[in-house]
């Protein structure tokens, strides 16, 4: 029996966890099967767990591997990682950072989220205009922590606001979550999934996320630039960490 079907029999207790108030957030392990235009193109490893060190913060890592070579791969062979603490209920950044992989090519950046001053700050491989002080507002988060957010919000009709602040930019992002359920499938196995969906500048940019009820991470994640797939992340296991 695979591992997601032997945690299909206890989803009322994850469940029960995930939503119990004092266990709002529990650390996680999910593999997930990357695609591009429907062919299987790597993994990825999503996870949640307390930052090692640093007592009351947690950290989320997203690592893409690409199976099938970098070119026109873009976001595969990347790592990204956002500690964080929790404030109410709301999940707020420490520090980020995003390394990428290719060949003859190699780019690393670092964020600081400084609560104190309000202010954030990226260094590295990032240009310059990026290097300049983001002002920040309560509430705002890395792209991992709203992919946290979107599973802890998301209701069937639920419109949907975060401001995403993250490699030197602030935005305002706007989240619609469809009224019906959509029937997804994970190891071989049918979920009934709230589709959520992102739609960027003129509408060419899109982000697409699937959220089942209970489950602590997307069950699939795709991002499209001008209409073709940049990534479908795929969920394929889960287990708590």
């Amino acid at each position: 029996m695979s591992s997601m079907k032997r945690l299909i029999r206890t989803l009322p207790l994850l469940f029960a966890l995930v939503a119990s108030p004092a266990l709002a957030l529990e650390p996680f392990v999910a593999n997930y099967q990357i695609f591009r235009g429907g062919k299987p193109m790597g993994e990825a490893t999503m996870q949640v767990v307390p930052a090692q060190g640093l007592p009351g913060k947690w950290r989320i890592d997203l690592d893409m591997r690409g199976t099938r070579g970098l070119v026109g791969l873009v976001g595969v062979n990347a790592q990204q990682s956002t500690v964080f603490d929790m404030v109410g209920e709301t999940y707020r950044p420490i520090t980020q950072s995003t390394v990428r992989k290719a060949v003859f090519l190699g780019r690393e950046i670092t964020g600081t989220y400084d609560w104190n001053t309000h202010t954030a700050r990226w260094t590295g491989d990032v240009s310059k205009n990026r290097r300049e002080p983001v002002p920040l507002h309560d509430g705002d988060m890395s792209a991992l922590l709203i992919n946290l957010a979107i599973i802890r919000d998301a209701q069937p009709g639920r419109e949907l606001a975060y401001r995403f602040v993250d490699n030197g930019r602030a935005r305002d992002h706007h989240y619609a979550v469809a009224q019906e359920l959509e029937g997804v499938s994970v190891d071989g196995m049918g979920f009934n999934a709230m589709r959520v969906s992102r739609v960027q500048g003129s509408g060419t940019d899109e982000t697409v996320v699937w959220v089942v009820e209970g489950v602590p991470t997307p069950v699939r994640i795709l991002q499209r630039e001008n209409g073709e797939d940049t990534y479908d992340l795929r969920l394929v296991d889960y287990k708590g960490a």
